[in-house]
């Protein structure tokens, strides 16, 4: 790996990592999710998962990246070797990248819905919306895979345009700006809504103690969610700590991280649903909260079509954070293993990524009656877009976190772990430890035999 090409500064690197985890879930499903199951007892049930479930993976994932120096496909059979046993292990750095490039192909297709409802709110398309129209406009988009695959285009092109930069010049460049952005609209959005809104039914929705709704599901869901919403076992992590200087702390990064992720979560929440009430629309929705009952709302209220607008917008931005932690892993491994430029590589990934994609835009339309495992009864149902969503979700991405957990926990030597994380064993190490060895691998099995 070139040396010069790491992070500037530690901030930079905390943003970029930061933008990586908060994406289009964080936006709508983690707020619904929490309403639905407990309020306030599912938000404390989640952090404690993040804790001892997603944290300790991330940390192992920037350890092996910053220990290695080389990109994820590369990174485990590096140290594998380092450590004298079978580079067989580098399977799991391979399955990490290549769920990131899968996920990236078909959540470009969703955040060029975005851009393509931003534009619609500047115009001023929601004015005066009912359900109805709202569902038929949407119903327009999706059915017409020229625009699907436009928007879709024009993403990709973003995303790859950064990734040809250099990790100072573009990654962190565009997290300084992108972050803090995200950040000043989320924030506005939800004094806005906190304000013109029906803010005591949201807070109701999202913080009230109901106990009654905790049960043995509600863990699996809580650790589900805050597993794959800090962004581990996809690549992204382990690519980012490869370009991490040794003076930034792992552990402080890490948390920070995932603290900066669940507060996202938390804030959209309070910028979506006093809107959601005050409109009587229904908050169990999922994607069509944003892309169907939303725009109703905008429509709604005082300068509906500016907030919109900045609503889609900040999608857009998380989506475009993400997508660069995404396709990261798949730039550097042609960068590194095939020596190649990497505005070229950042060009060869985007245009594998968008041809993949084309299968996401078809399924919406004219490929929305193929299903290409109609042979497997559990998939018998699932268009491309399901199927590659199910699989990188239930499949890829359990299987990833375990195998890092358990090479990182099993396999390095503990002093070579110590030597990454600045700190005298102690009790916060020894946390980690047990937890990246025992809790976070068995959480994750059980959750994937659930999710089979």
């Amino acid at each position: 790996m070139d040396i010069a090409n790491t992070w500037s500064t530690r901030i930079g690197f905390l943003l970029a990592s930061i933008g990586a985890s908060v994406g289009l879930g964080n936006i709508w499903k983690f707020p619904y999710v929490a309403g639905t199951n407990g309020g306030a007892s599912f938000v404390i049930i989640y952090i404690l998962c993040a804790l001892v479930i997603a944290t300790p993976i991330l940390i192992c994932e920037l350890i092996i990246g910053r220990r290695s120096r080389v990109n994820p496909v590369s990174s485990i059979s590096y140290i594998a070797n380092e450590e004298k046993i079978s580079r067989s292990w580098g399977i799991f750095g391979g399955l990490g990248a290549l769920s990131g490039f899968i996920i990236v192909s078909f959540y470009s297709v969703i955040a060029g819905w975005a851009l393509a409802y931003s534009l619609k709110a500047f115009a001023g398309s929601f004015s005066g919306l009912t359900s109805q129209s709202s569902k038929l406009i949407f119903n327009q988009l999706l059915s017409n895979p020229v625009t699907l695959t436009f928007w879709h285009t024009i993403f990709l092109l973003m995303t790859t345009y950064i990734l040809s930069r250099k990790i100072s010049s573009g990654i962190e460049r565009a997290a300084k700006l992108l972050i803090p952005a995200l950040a000043l609209i989320l924030l506005m959005l939800s004094g806005y809504a906190l304000l013109v809104g029906d803010s005591a039914a949201a807070m109701r929705f999202l913080f009230s103690f109901n106990t009654e709704d905790i049960n043995g599901h509600t863990f699996i869901i809580a650790s589900g969610q805050a597993f794959f919403s800090i962004g581990v076992a996809m690549g992204l992590m382990m690519a980012y700590g490869a370009y991490l200087p040794k003076k930034i702390s792992i552990g402080q990064s890490a948390l920070i991280i995932t603290a900066a992720d669940t507060l996202f979560a938390i804030v959209a929440g309070l910028a979506i649903f006093p809107l959601v009430f005050a409109s009587q629309l229904d908050p169990s929705s999922g994607p069509g909260l944003i892309f169907e009952s939303l725009p109703i709302a905008f429509s709604k209220i005082p300068y509906g079509n500016v907030f919109g607008a900045l609503f889609f917008i900040l999608l857009v931005f998380a989506a475009l954070t993400s997508a660069l932690g995404l396709l990261e892993p798949t730039v550097s491994y042609l960068t590194e293993k095939h020596h190649i430029d990497r505005s070229l590589a950042a060009s060869l990934s985007g245009i594998a990524a968008w041809t993949l994609g084309l299968g996401t835009v078809l399924s919406f339309n004219r490929l929305d009656s193929f299903f290409p495992l109609e042979i497997i009864p559990s998939l018998k149902q699932m268009p491309i877009f399901e199927l590659l969503d199910h699989l990188t979700s239930n499949l890829l991405m359990p299987i990833t976190a375990v195998g890092i957990s358990v090479f990182c926990a099993w396999r390095i030597k503990k002093q070579n772990l110590m030597d990454e994380l600045p700190t005298k064993r102690g009790i916060a190490f020894d946390l980690w430890y047990f937890s990246a060895r025992y809790l976070a691998p068995a959480t994750i099995i059980l959750f994937l035999l659930i999710g089979l």
